[in-house]
């Protein structure tokens, strides 16, 4: 089965603890959902700096990743499949951008 990355652009940080359960618990039925077709069930980050050949920029870039997961799947329409059931997807507040990782 291949690997593939999923990025998570968007979302917001829960305002209290009762919003926080809800988002954890919604988190946490979508990867028990996946099984073990999760690899690495990844985490949230920071701000990213985006590096290239004219110098460091401290903004994050066009579409700033919020977080990611590591999954297996057949294809990547199986890893979309499982995508769209992200919570972040499912409530409007952000996307996971779907990429096959390539062994090397």
């Amino acid at each position: 089965m291949a690997q593939f990355l999923f990025v998570y652009h968007g979302g917001a940080t829960p305002k209290d603890e009762a919003e926080t359960a809800e988002v954890m618990a919604a988190w946490g039925a979508w990867f028990e959902g996946m099984g073990s077709a999760v690899v690495v069930p990844g985490a949230p980050v920071g701000m990213s700096q985006t590096v290239s050949a004219t110098g460091v920029a401290n903004d994050g870039g066009s579409n700033p990743a919020s977080g990611y997961t590591v999954i297996e799947a057949t294809s990547i329409d199986d890893a979309t499949a499982h995508a769209k059931n992200c919570p972040m997807v499912v409530n409007g507040s952000g996307s996971v951008e779907v990429a096959e990782i390539h062994e090397m």
